[in-house]
């Protein structure tokens, strides 16, 4: 846990520089590329990478410390891993890019998934959504990708804008297609989906909704997620430039929202347990 620390001390000094500097040299958090999560490149269409006048404050830094499950999400960016060292640095899940869109499928994916479970980590994959791209024709992208695996995490819908779909669907016509996709998936897997989403998708497409998703807030610009309706989150990613033993470059970073045996009871079949929000 000593890299875990090293990480939230910096964090909180690179914060504390950033507020030191006048308002007009303040920079945003940086953005990796796109194709993964947290790495998309967000365009100004809809606004939808504008944060939510509903979201907490922001210039504070996030508080991991209540949180003693985490992870990490990877895909093709990390590059090749060395899991031996990674099951070592105190993980306890990680999430894998398969798949994008209707027919991309991420390189590194088969070994990443046999990397994860040789390191004893649970493990899930994770789909990054076209918005130009039907449900249906992702799902099949991704069930034929993603192994049936005893003890996985459900699969998580990575939702964010892209420049490969310049324009948004409406909301009727989204919640279609996120339902096409769900219910394909569930029907392979035997799990609903987990949402990764960011305040600017949540408001414009669920907020409101009282849907039973379970949901992944993206948010490392604020002490602590909170999300606009008061519904609950079950994984925060609070961080995209971690470092990880045994990954040579930065990586995202993840809490859950509850504990290792919750996040056990997320591999059972037709679980639809939530994390009780914080």
């Amino acid at each position: 846990m000593e890299g875990f620390q090293a990480q939230l001390d910096s964090v909180r000094a690179q914060a504390q520089a950033q507020k030191a500097l006048p308002q007009s040299k303040k920079a945003a958090p940086q953005k990796p590329p796109a194709g993964a999560m947290g790495r998309a490149g967000r365009l100004a269409v809809k606004a939808l990478d504008a944060p939510s006048t509903d979201a907490p404050s922001t210039d504070a830094v996030p508080n991991v410390g209540a949180y003693q499950v985490r992870g990490i999400d990877i895909s093709h960016y990390e590059g090749a891993i060395d899991w031996s060292k990674v099951k070592t640095d105190g993980l306890s899940f990680v999430y894998i890019k398969a798949t994008e869109g209707g027919d991309s499928v991420d390189d590194t994916f088969a070994a990443n998934w046999a990397g994860a479970e040789s390191a004893g980590l649970a493990r899930g994959a994770y789909h990054f959504y076209n918005f130009c791209k039907t449900g249906a024709e992702q799902a099949a992208n991704f069930i034929k990708t993603v192994p049936v695996t005893d003890g996985a995490l459900p699969a998580t819908i990575d939702l964010e804008q892209s420049e490969d779909c310049k324009t948004m669907p409406d909301k009727t016509a989204f919640r279609k297609d996120l339902a096409d996709f769900v219910a394909k998936v569930q029907a392979a897997y035997g799990h609903v989906p987990v949402l990764y989403v960011n305040y600017a998708i949540y408001d414009e497409y669920f907020k409101g909704e009282n849907d039973s998703y379970k949901l992944w807030i993206a948010d490392v610009s604020h002490e602590a997620p909170s999300m606009p309706d008061g519904s609950s989150w079950t994984m925060w990613q609070y961080g995209w430039h971690g470092t990880v033993a045994g990954i040579s470059s930065e990586v995202d970073l993840d809490v859950f929202n509850g504990t290792s045996e919750m996040l056990a009871d997320m591999t059972q079949p037709g679980s639809i347990a939530l994390a009780s929000a914080r």
